[in-house]
């Protein structure tokens, strides 16, 4: 009788387990290390760069090297899929207690009740950290949020959340936009020697991204920390080419939104899944990530970068890389990051 019941509870058991929903996020957490206690909340969801293996790939260092709580969320589809570009983006609630906000976003337009929380997160002053095309993270929002899009022309918020809080928004004819031929030019990073004792710059060198550059005129209050230069081709080490000048490509500042605190904010036009296999471009991303917590104590010039688990990007394009996984793929330490099958 006893055996009988153990058996039936256990396949109670394992059948309620099996009918959970699957998670919309994923969640890595340290043992130890100076971000014990603290979350970072990572988004990720553009259209071609990659985010979603960026993201999750910084998110694992942090948490296995510095032992920060990070939370990965994903735009995705209604049925769980995690679909590059998508506006719908489960998890926003993990914003509550997050202490950093890390993006890399393209053109979305969650809904008013996402967008207030957002919002209210710009509003404490939050640290915000934005790569590539999260100058240009909101586009199609109305009503209420409409001055968050790239493009907003309000009076005291043009250029929205681009522009108002990361310092640049796209916008070719300002000089905001592709710089040379991307896909067909790499670009070296280079830092601005009056910035080369800047906390996150320390132990960053040979910074060469696979995406191509981009024009940037950032808000006055920017500190610029690294310019870029357009490579004659995509191999590492390739010459610059002599006639495009360099811009900036990497800054600091600080934002203050509506009549909220102030927070720190750093953002720079590289970040696709490919550029960070370079040491230099992921160890300023990591040392800026630390920066904007105002952890400067803890930006070590040979802190140790490496990637946790496997990390094979593959190469930046609208055509999605994968299109039927769901976030629990990538909950292990182990597990390769998003790789088509």
């Amino acid at each position: 009788m006893i055996r009988q019941y153990l058996l039936t509870a256990t396949a109670g058991l394992f059948l309620f387990c099996n009918q959970l929903p699957a998670a919309d996020h994923v969640v890595y957490e340290g043992d130890s290390g100076p971000g014990k206690g603290k979350h970072i909340l990572f988004i990720a969801s553009d259209h071609e760069y990659r985010g979603e293996e960026t993201c999750p790939a910084i998110a694992r260092i942090m948490a296995k090297r510095y032992g920060f709580k990070c939370t990965v969320l994903f735009g995705q589809t209604p049925e769980g899929l995690i679909k590059p570009g998508s506006s719908l983006i489960p998890g926003i609630d993990a914003i509550d207690d997050a202490d950093m906000l890390f993006l890399f976003l393209r053109f979305i337009h969650p809904e008013d009740a996402w967008m207030a929380k957002f919002e209210d997160y710009l509003k404490r002053g939050g640290p915000v950290l934005g790569l590539r095309t999260t100058t240009h993270a909101f586009n199609g929002l109305k009503g209420k949020y409409a001055h968050q899009n790239f493009n907003s022309g309000t009076e005291d918020y043009v250029g929205g959340f681009g522009r108002q809080i990361l310092g640049e928004t796209w916008n070719p004819k300002l000089g905001a936009g592709h710089y040379g031929r991307n896909h067909k030019f790499a670009t070296g990073l280079n830092v601005v020697p009056e910035q080369s004792e800047h906390p996150i710059m320390r132990g960053v060198k040979d910074m060469h991204a696979m995406a191509g550059a981009y024009s940037a005129r950032p808000m006055p209050n920017s500190t610029i920390l690294a310019t870029n230069q357009v490579l004659e081709s995509m191999d590492v080490g390739a010459k610059p080419i002599a006639d495009k000048a360099p811009q900036p490509a990497a800054w600091v500042r600080t934002y203050q939104f509506q009549d909220g605190k102030e927070g720190r904010a750093f953002c720079t036009t590289q970040g696709a899944s490919e550029d960070i296999i370079s040491d230099g471009v992921r160890r300023m991303i990591i040392n800026a990530t630390l920066w904007c917590m105002k952890m400067e104590d803890e930006i070590k010039p040979d802190a140790d970068i490496s990637f946790v688990g496997p990390y094979n990007p593959t190469t930046f394009s609208f055509k999605p890389s994968i299109t039927d996984a769901t976030p629990g793929a990538i909950q292990s330490w182990d597990s390769p990051i998003l790789q088509a099958k």
